[in-house]
C-alpha cells in the first residue's frame, strides 16, 4: 500500500499537512505515516537523565499523535502508523524514505514567518531533486475548507 509520510512536530503548520495526508490518503485509498524525530540536543545529559529525557519525550510524542491519530479514524477511516526516530531531523526523514518502501509522497507544512518555511522545507527542498519519491508542500495558512476542496 502507498503510504504519505508526514512530519509531526510542534510547528503550527504541521496541522496543515497532517490534514492533507489524511484527506488524500482516504481519497486515494493509500496509508498515512507520521514520523516524528527526536533530535540528538535533547539528550546531551549523564546517560540516567537522557534515558529519562528519551523516554519522556517518547511518551510526549506518543500523545500528540493520538489527538491525529482519532481524528484520521474518527473523520477519514485512516488508521496511521507512527515511527518515533532519533537525530538529526533531515537525516533521519531520509532514512525512513529509503527503507520503507511503501512510501509514496513526502507531505511537509510550510511556515507563514518571515524568516521563511521552515527548516524542514527549505533544507528538503534543496535535494527534492535526488529524492525517490515527490514533496507535497501545504501552506500553513491554507483555510481547512480549502484543504478538504483541492484533496
Amino acid at each position: 500500500m502507498r503510504k504519505f509520510l508526514v512530519v509531526l512536530d510542534d510547528s503550527r503548520e504541521c496541522l496543515n499537512a497532517m490534514r492533507f495526508a489524511a484527506l488524500r490518503a482516504a481519497h486515494t485509498g493509500a496509508g498515512v505515516q507520521i514520523l516524528s524525530v527526536i533530535p540528538p540536543e535533547e539528550f546531551q545529559h549523564w546517560i540516567g537523565v537522557a534515558d529519562i529525557m528519551r523516554q519522556e519525550a517518547r511518551e510526549r510524542i506518543q500523545a500528540h499523535y493520538e489527538v491525529f491519530a482519532k481524528w484520521m479514524r474518527d473523520r477519514q477511516g485512516i488508521e496511521p502508523e507512527l515511527v518515533i526516530r532519533e537525530g538529526e531531523p533531515v537525516n533521519e526523514i531520509l532514512s525512513q524514505i529509503r527503507e520503507d518502501t511503501e512510501i509514496g509522497v513526502l507531505v511537509l507544512g510550510a511556515g507563514t514567518e518571515k524568516s521563511g518555511p521552515g527548516p524542514l522545507v527549505t533544507q528538503l527542498s534543496r535535494t527534492s531533486g535526488s529524492l525517490p519519491i515527490p514533496i507535497t508542500i501545504v501552506p500553513g495558512e491554507m483555510s481547512k475548507e480549502r484543504l478538504e476542496a483541492i484533496t
